[in-house]
């Protein structure tokens, strides 16, 4: 009997390690928008006016949004920065572009609550030798999700970090459950994922060969959970439940 014992677990992000819950976009998009826009003004950079900056990329995100949706991909925020500022003559170095990403992200960033007792949870998980890492459909370039992981402390407790943009496909393509695998060093059937999504995260999970447990999220009010998952309503549940398992699945390897 192979060995399907939890060795790692794989986390998504939205309304699973970060609880961004219900929000309304406008308003945390002309944050963004605002704080871009004096950040560049105040360097020369040829913005124009504000209404004009705002609603040119307003409109070119929507649009690329709607086109990657299609394809079935994420696109990268950073890249797509880039993009639209050369070609409207902006020019900035790296460390700039990164902030320029930071600046449209903290808006989001600011209204995501973690657990009270996240890091204690993760500190845990780390001492029964399990590996942590993320997987998550974004796209919000690396540097602005590590920098607001890192702000908040649990940036390295995750020594894989798993983005869509950089792939080709994203959730529920079950390719990139098995690209973390190969990332994380482990067999799909020793990893666990939590997710919020039944079928973004815990059905393609569990077709990988995957554990899967579903976090309790608005995403997931009223569904049922799916035949071959575990349910919690907090992260702080996962050591225990973790343990539970493995101690269902050592037995019949002894046998």
């Amino acid at each position: 009997m192979p060995d399907k014992m939890i060795k790692a677990v794989l986390f998504d992000l939205g309304d699973t390690l970060l609880n961004f819950g219900r929000f309304k976009t406008p308003p945390l998009f002309w944050q963004g928008a605002r704080s871009s826009y004096d950040f560049l003004k105040g360097l020369g950079q040829p913005v124009g006016n504000f209404k004009y900056h705002s609603w040119r990329s307003l409109v070119y995100f929507y649009l690329r949004r709607w086109l990657w949706n299609i394809i079935g991909r994420d696109f990268d925020t950073l890249a797509l920065l880039k993009k639209a500022g050369t070609k409207k003559g902006i020019s900035l170095d790296e460390q700039q572009w990164r902030h320029l990403a930071w600046l449209w992200y903290e808006p989001l960033g600011k209204i995501a609550q973690i657990e009270p007792r996240i890091k204690e949870t993760l500190s845990e998980l780390k001492k029964k030798g399990l590996k942590l890492g993320l997987l998550s459909n974004t796209c919000v370039n690396r540097c602005s999700l590590e920098k607001h992981l890192n702000d908040i402390g649990i940036l390295d407790f995750f020594t894989v970090r798993v983005y869509s943009y950089e792939f080709n496909f994203r959730k529920p393509d079950i390719r990139i459950f098995k690209a973390a695998a190969d990332r994380i060093s482990e067999h799909l059937e020793n990893i666990l994922y939590v997710g919020d999504r039944i079928k973004v995260d815990i059905k393609p999970a569990i077709k990988s060969g995957m554990h899967a447990v579903l976090k309790a999220a608005y995403t997931n009010a009223g569904e049922k959970t799916p035949n071959g998952a575990w349910k919690i309503n907090q992260l702080s549940e996962l050591p225990a439940l973790i343990e539970k398992i493995n101690g269902q699945i050592a037995p019949k390897l002894s046998i």
